[in-house]
């Protein structure tokens, strides 16, 4: 786990998917916040059974779709002049908004379930749909689809591959001690051989 992962690790274990659950809602409106770090982070915790992955799947895909949706009110009814006036604050600079608009244009209402998988464009997906005047429904399908695509890539691939993480661990463990035990086996047979030819040369 990378210094990130480290970080979330414990906010997790304490408050769980209460954590999972802020820190990816807080994300999807904006905040420049580790979102695919805490998801990551939590399905690691299902591996080690702390916490049940259908919940975790379950809470961050809810977390999501919210999330977007309140970047899509505030990209709505606020637009520009709330990025203007406090988009700095938080890490979202007109021009960081102005390249997310022009993707978003290039590629379609398509890029909303793109846009879950990179950050920045995580972060602004609601707000830029909203600003640009997608509607709602349209919006909220993509939306829904491409934080199911997310959620699920990560968690099940985390889990799965989790549980194979701590396969290979045990046979690498397994394959040490082993290795460990023929190589100890080996020097004493060496040793044994050098003190018996030592003693029979000394003999002669």
């Amino acid at each position: 786990m990378n210094s990130l992962l480290v970080t979330a690790h414990p906010y997790i274990v304490q408050y769980g998917y209460c954590a999972l659950f802020a820190v990816l809602f807080a994300e999807s409106f904006g905040l420049p916040l580790p979102g695919e770090t805490f998801l990551v982070a939590a399905s690691f915790l299902a591996v080690q059974g702390q916490l049940n992955i259908w919940l975790v799947g379950l809470t961050a895909w809810a977390a999501a779709v919210l999330g977007d949706n309140v970047g899509y009110a505030i990209g709505r009814f606020g637009g520009r002049r709330l990025v203007a006036r406090y988009g700095a604050r938080i890490g979202i600079s007109a021009e960081r908004l102005k390249k997310t608009k022009r993707f978003s244009a290039h590629y379609g209402p398509e890029v909303v379930i793109i846009a879950r998988f990179f950050p920045v464009l995580r972060q602004l997906n609601g707000i830029v749909a909203g600003s640009t005047g997608m509607d709602w429904k349209r919006f909220v399908s993509y939306n829904a689809l491409g934080g199911l695509l997310w959620v699920g890539a990560w968690s099940s691939g985390v889990y799965y591959f989790g549980h194979q993480i701590e396969v290979w661990l045990l046979r690498v463990h397994k394959a040490g001690l082993w290795l460990a035990s023929a190589l100890a086996l080996t020097l004493l047979v060496v040793a044994a051989y050098r003190a018996i030819s030592k003693r029979l040369h000394s003999r002669r």
